[in-house]
């Protein structure tokens, strides 16, 4: 039997820590029980989120809708070849667990997004990324559950065009798909990425034969625990803004100007910027506004010292993305979902 829920703290499924309330709420367990939340509800008529762990979520204000709660666990190889296995995950299921399970069993392909807060459902959402590699790389398809038909569809990767953290279900798709499970294509011989400068330092002297697909998880977790505040003991939703891509003469009009500026060059011509570096030179990082901060180590992550508004923490950001905007004439872009 399906339990909704009224008024429901959300403080517990953001991880800011922020207190909202949710008007209605409902977990979903299983594709019947999201069938029965479909009947019950108009997505075209009513205001409805759906959240997983709540990791990219900033409330401002109480949500005066339906919230749409995954829960969907269970993860199973479901083929295998002499070189691939298909592993599929539940929507509900943390990624960093998930991404765990998968090093275990020695298979190669998520390595380098250990430890990234959030659910299996919200990676091809997001299309998160870290360290070199982004999660569309590894991706097969995902079933998603129609809130208006209550019909399960198949996306594959073209289907779903990834673009820099983003998707079609960010786009032109929003709000209008419940993502079921999603299934990767990971290596029994793990070719492995070690091109971000971090890890290259890092394992520069060990042959690369030795190295295992366990040493660059730990190697991602430690270099992410050196910088990044955990959750649960600091307020965040990891990198508040998305890092800028900009054309190369507008890079080469700033270089002239910022010689020591970092960038990545990208396939496609265009250029990229640490946003946590435009911020730190703009002066910001280590500064708090009332209980809302710009971590001291990381200045991509706003944090939440405690007793933080959703409010006081967007004064932060937009008072961040003026002084950027007027120092370097970047528009950062928030990366969290702003409500």
């Amino acid at each position: 039997m399906i339990q909704f829920s009224e008024n429901i703290s959300l403080k517990e499924y953001n991880t800011f820590g922020l207190e909202a309330k949710a008007r209605y709420f409902v977990s979903v367990s299983d594709y019947d029980a999201l069938k029965s939340v479909v009947k019950s509800f108009d997505p075209g008529e009513n205001r409805h989120l759906i959240i997983g762990g709540g990791s990219n979520l900033l409330f401002t204000k109480d949500f005066d809708g339906w919230i749409l709660h995954s829960d969907i666990k269970g993860i199973e190889v479901t083929e295998e070849t002499d070189e691939y296995v298909f592993v599929k995950a539940g929507s509900g299921e943390n990624w960093s667990d998930f991404v765990d399970y998968t090093v275990e069993q020695g298979w190669g392909g998520l390595e380098n997004l250990s430890l990234i807060p959030g659910t299996v459902g919200a990676a091809p959402v997001q299309n998160i990324g870290a360290y070199g590699l982004e999660q569309k790389e590894v991706f097969v398809h995902l079933e998603a559950c129609n809130l208006i038909t209550g019909k399960i569809c198949h996306f594959n990767k073209l289907e779903c065009d990834f673009g820099y953290r983003n998707s079609i279900f960010k786009g032109a798709e929003k709000g209008k798909w419940f993502v079921l499970n999603v299934t990767y294509r990971l290596e029994k011989h793990p070719r492995l990425r070690l091109d971000y400068k971090p890890l290259l330092e890092l394992f520069s002297n060990i042959p690369k034969e030795k190295i295992t697909v366990k040493a660059v998880s730990n190697a991602v977790k430690s270099i992410r625990r050196s910088k990044l505040p955990e959750p649960k003991e600091l307020g965040n939703a990891g990198s508040f803004f998305k890092n800028p891509v900009i054309l190369p003469g507008i890079f080469s009009l700033l270089q002239q100007q910022f010689p020591e500026m970092p960038f990545y060059a990208l396939e496609n011509g265009l250029v990229k910027i640490p946003a946590g570096w435009l911020i730190e030179q703009a002066g910001w990082k280590g500064k708090r506004m009332g209980h809302a901060g710009v971590h001291d180590r990381q200045a991509l992550v706003i944090v939440n010292y405690g007793g933080a508004t959703g409010k006081e923490i967007l004064a932060l950001a937009e008072a961040v993305q003026k002084e950027v905007l007027r120092k370097f004439n970047i528009a950062l872009e928030p990366e969290v979902l702003i409500l």
